[in-house]
Parts: C-alpha cells; sequence; structure tokens
C-alpha cells in the first residue's frame, strides 16, 4: 500500500526508486522525529545497500519538494516530520530528548487572534517546549503534585 508521502513524491514528479520508497515509508510509519542517522539505522536493516550518503540526499529532496519539514529540537540534530501535518506544538525533554507532540486549542485560538491583531491570517502555527521534568516519577500528561512547584522553585 502506497504511502502518504510516497503519493506527496509521485505528484510532485519525484521517481521513486527502492531506497526513496523505503525511506519514505520509514517516515510515514514513524511515531517520532526521526533524524538521518537514525533514519539511516533503520531503513539499512530493511535493506543493507542503503548508504548514509543517499538518506542524506532523499530527506534534503524530500524537504526541498515541501514532503518534510526539519525541526531543530534542541538537539545538534535535525530532526524530520512530514509536512502539512496539522498544527501542533512539540514539548522536548532537554535530559532525555524525548519529544512530545501535543495540541492545544486555546493556544492555537490565541495565535490566530494575535496574527490577525498585526494583519495577516496564520498559515502554519509551530511552537516549541524545552523544558525539564520537575520529578522522575511525574509520568507524561501528569499534573505535578502539590509540593512538587514549591520543590522546584527553591532549587
Amino acid at each position: 500500500m502506497e504511502t502518504r508521502i510516497e503519493r506527496l513524491c509521485t505528484a510532485n514528479g519525484l521517481k521513486m526508486t527502492g531506497p526513496r520508497r523505503i525511506i519514505a515509508q520509514i517516515l510515514s510509519e514513524a511515531n517520532d522525529h526521526p533524524d538521518v542517522d537514525e533514519l539511516h539505522q533503520m531503513a539499512h536493516t530493511r535493506d543493507p545497500r542503503i548508504s548514509l550518503a543517499t538518506v542524506y540526499r532523499t530527506v534534503r529532496l524530500f524537504e526541498q519538494h515541501g514532503i518534510l519539514e526539519r525541526r531543530n529540537l534542541g538537539s545538534r540534530r535535525a530532526r524530520y516530520e512530514m509536512s502539512g501535518e496539522r498544527d501542533h506544538f512539540h514539548l522536548v525533554d532537554q535530559e532525555s530528548g524525548k519529544i512530545i507532540e501535543f495540541d492545544e486549542p486555546e493556544t492555537e485560538v490565541l495565535m490566530r487572534r494575535i496574527a490577525a491583531r498585526h494583519g495577516f491570517d496564520l498559515v502554519s502555527l509551530k511552537i516549541e517546549l524545552f523544558g525539564r521534568r520537575l520529578h522522575a516519577e511525574t509520568s507524561p500528561g501528569e499534573p505535578p503534585t502539590a509540593d512538587e512547584p514549591a520543590k522546584s522553585a527553591a532549587q
């Protein structure tokens, strides 16, 4: 079954070689924001002939055609996600590098209002937040306990 990235490549007139198809499939299946090295490792397991240079060229080509977007999320390595995805935000754990994607409709409404106030129609909204967990015991999405803000303020 053809992935969305493969369809976008075809629509943009890109020839779908075997390595490009594999890289497109990996990107379509990704639940995170892989960097080029991670993409290469995954592609190499499917086809050992795929080189790191091929992955770099393919990612650059997909980016040039608006299929992928590069994200610099606090690490030295650029990470990639499909273009045209819904508006969403990234919360990056600066200690682990883990990226949490989330939606915040109220913030989106506010950002659109601010853009309109300045005479703009907001086309895309990307917000990246960087932080550290208050406590290792706190799970993603779990609010801090009542004493956690006092502890972090004292530190």
